[in-house]
């Protein structure tokens, strides 16, 4: 967010080199207002201005840039100072970052950071993209099981500081393997006894993650268990890293915007929309969209083989929007009820006859119920001199029942298959199932009417 409120003021304090105002002003605000107000600078004017401030604070200015900003302050500017800028840095915010700049400036600020921070950037680095070791950070409160409440009061005092949070404190063994949780008010209340080992009051049963966990899964279950955060361990329970509240909110809002994208079948995007190349989001919206265009063309192929027979009985060319748009809305809702509970572990694959039992329910209730308007609209709308015309009012309230019928079903199953076979059940977006019940619907249509008609 650009606010220019003080850019005159900024400016004036770099012209000046008033290094006082400057550095008073990087310190004076949280460090999200104080990136807002430099949004308007320049990346040579950033960069100047937050020279004027300590190391840490740097770090948190620069964490609440864009980050195409980031990146390109980071390609711009000098290497080493680059460099020390990055090592500032959460450990998986580090990690993120990196991965986006070009090779070269990522190689030399790669050899520029600290051995440490360098070693910890390739560990978390090796991680597949979407699982909790590419979200975690190693930067947690990490203490023996055979330290006193005591010792690990001073053990937080002196190294506190560099972990991402200290409310929860995970006890390991000389091995590291995860063997408990105490928390930051258990400590302190601890304090009437402290020679009290941390053995003998941290808590056991720990929910944890596994480094290849789904990200998705991961924040599903912190959500649930209303969790500031969550450990992650090996297959031999190591303890490798912790994800923090902030980043599975993160998570949640990555996973939202990708359901999103697919439910209007346009493939996630990498960058944000202004960011994207126009050619990048054509292809990433067309691929979709020439899918959908052979089901179209499909459809229209379907309704051309009955041409004959419908010249017929003209007036049911009328009622094919109606027939379709029924199908394809109840199909959609059907669609997009089934992956949110999908994605809220509200149902699992092992329920997918009491998902057809309820589509199959709820098809003929609003499909009946439609049928009644539809058989209203037939009276008002076909010609008083049709053929058969007391047979003909009633095609499209029979063709409304199953067309709804076969779009709860489609949209309540299809996720499903998609989940079983693997992939995403956000993939099965609403355009898809509408140009599936499209199909359907023109032969259900075409069927009634041959049945009742004998087109």
């Amino acid at each position: 967010m650009i606010n220019t409120l003080l850019l005159p003021e900024i400016r004036e304090m770099l012209a000046q080199n008033n290094s006082e105002e400057l550095a008073g002003f990087c310190n004076a605000l949280h460090p999200a207002r104080t990136a807002e107000f430099m949004g308007g600078l320049t990346i040579d004017e950033t960069w100047a201005v937050l020279s004027h401030t300590d190391d840490e604070n740097k770090g948190d200015v620069f964490s609440y840039f864009p980050v195409n900003k980031q990146v390109e302050m980071l390609t711009t500017q000098d290497r080493a100072e680059a460099a020390s800028l990055v090592a500032m840095l959460p450990a998986d915010d580090r990690v993120d970052l990196l991965q986006q700049l070009p090779k070269d400036p990522f190689e030399e600020i790669l050899a520029l950071l600290p051995a440490e921070e360098r070693r910890d950037f390739l560990r978390l680095s090796q991680f597949p993209e979407g699982t909790a070791g590419a979200v975690m950070t190693s930067e947690m409160a990490k203490l023996s099981d055979k330290l006193t409440i005591r010792e690990a009061l001073d053990e937080l005092a002196r190294e506190g500081e560099d972990w991402e949070t200290i409310y929860y404190i995970y006890i390991v063994d000389d091995e590291d393997h995860l063997r408990g949780l105490a928390t930051a008010r258990q400590l302190l209340v601890g304090m009437r006894k402290p020679e009290t080992k941390l053995v003998d009051i941290m808590q056991t049963d720990l929910i944890a993650a596994h480094v290849l966990d789904d990200q998705e899964d991961v924040a599903n279950k912190v959500a649930r268990m209303d969790l500031l955060a969550i450990p992650v361990v090996d297959l031999e329970r190591h303890l490798v890293g912790i994800i923090t509240h902030d980043d599975i909110i993160d998570v949640v809002r990555e996973e939202a915007t990708e359901d999103a994208h697919r439910s209007a079948a346009v493939e996630p995007l990498d960058e944000s929309y202004l960011q994207t190349g126009l050619l990048a989001l054509s292809w990433k919206r067309g691929v979709w969209l020439t899918f959908l265009f052979f089901f179209a063309l499909a459809t229209a192929y379907a309704l051309k083989q009955y041409d004959d027979r419908i010249t017929t009985f003209r007036w049911l060319v009328a009622f094919i929007p109606l027939i379709i748009s029924s199908g394809g809305n109840s199909g959609t809702q059907s669609a997009t009820l089934i992956i949110t509970a999908l994605s809220r572990k509200h149902i699992a694959l092992s329920d997918w006859v009491r998902v057809l039992r309820r589509e199959l329910i709820m098809g003929l209730l609003l499909g009946v119920g439609l049928a009644l308007l539809g058989y209203f609209a037939s009276l008002l709308l076909i010609p008083m001199d049709a053929v058969n015309r007391d047979r003909a009012v009633f095609v499209v309230p029979l063709t409304l029942v199953l067309v709804v019928l076969a779009g709860t079903i489609t949209g309540g199953i299809l996720p499903l298959i998609f989940k079983r076979l693997g992939l995403d059940p956000a993939m099965m977006s609403n355009p898809f199932v509408a140009g599936i019940v499209d199909i359907l619907g023109i032969l259900i249509y075409v069927g009634v009417a041959w049945l009742l008609l004998g087109i």
